[in-house]
């Protein structure tokens, strides 16, 4: 009983996965924002830096190399006066922009165009790009509608898998099947997080050869 008791622990701690393998796997499907925080800082310190120098230069009573410190808070504070509406405008809509980038790279999760297959252990991973499982769904799709390549465009993202399929005139195709076998397709993926499948089937047929 004792023994027993003894090997439950560490039956669930070798089910567990490694710390060091899900780290991996979340940066191979979540972007990087070590770019973006640099440029940020890269900014904030120019800008911090041009304020400094220029009132390093204003108290030692040198002309400013671009603007008076105290001439520039004096024109921000009396704005949009003296500014043309147009340059106004077109102003606030960069900085908007500028400011938009910065903060939905902030909140937004940054998440790759990539799954990870499950079911392969603890002590491996495999991290697919999108683009593979397209292909994959593609070839399902075209051998259960009985057509060319051409004729199926498969778009997956994180979420769901969208299967375009364009049938040969004269020929209907069945999207119960389309969408077994793609169903299909996927659950031998056993990807995580497991998209939803939807099937358009156009109602313009293509001219068979």
């Amino acid at each position: 009983m004792d023994g027993d008791l003894d090997s439950r622990p560490t039956s669930r701690a070798r089910a567990q996965p490694q710390p060091d393998l899900r780290r991996v796997v979340y940066r191979e499907t979540h972007s990087s924002r070590a770019a973006v925080a640099i440029v940020a800082a890269v900014l904030v310190m120019g800008l911090a830096g041009y304020g400094l120098l220029e009132s390093a230069v204003h108290a030692i009573g040198q002309p400013a190399w671009l603007i008076e410190p105290q001439l520039a808070a004096e024109r921000i504070v009396a704005l949009p006066a003296g500014i043309p509406p147009l340059l106004l405008g077109a102003s606030g809509a960069v900085v908007a922009m500028v400011g938009m980038f910065f903060l939905l790279n902030a909140i937004l999760p940054g998440k790759r165009a990539r799954h990870v297959l499950n079911g392969i252990g603890t002590s491996s991973a495999v991290v697919v790009d999108d683009e593979v499982i397209a292909s994959a769904l593609a070839r399902s799709a075209r051998l259960a509608a009985n057509v060319t390549p051409e004729q199926v465009m498969v778009v997956v993202s994180r979420r769901q898998a969208i299967v375009n399929v364009r049938p040969t005139s004269g020929v209907p195709v069945a999207e119960a099947a389309v969408l077994a076998a793609v169903q299909d397709e996927l659950s031998g993926m056993s990807l995580v997080p497991v998209p939803d499948v939807r099937v358009n089937i156009s109602t313009v047929g293509v001219i068979g050869a």
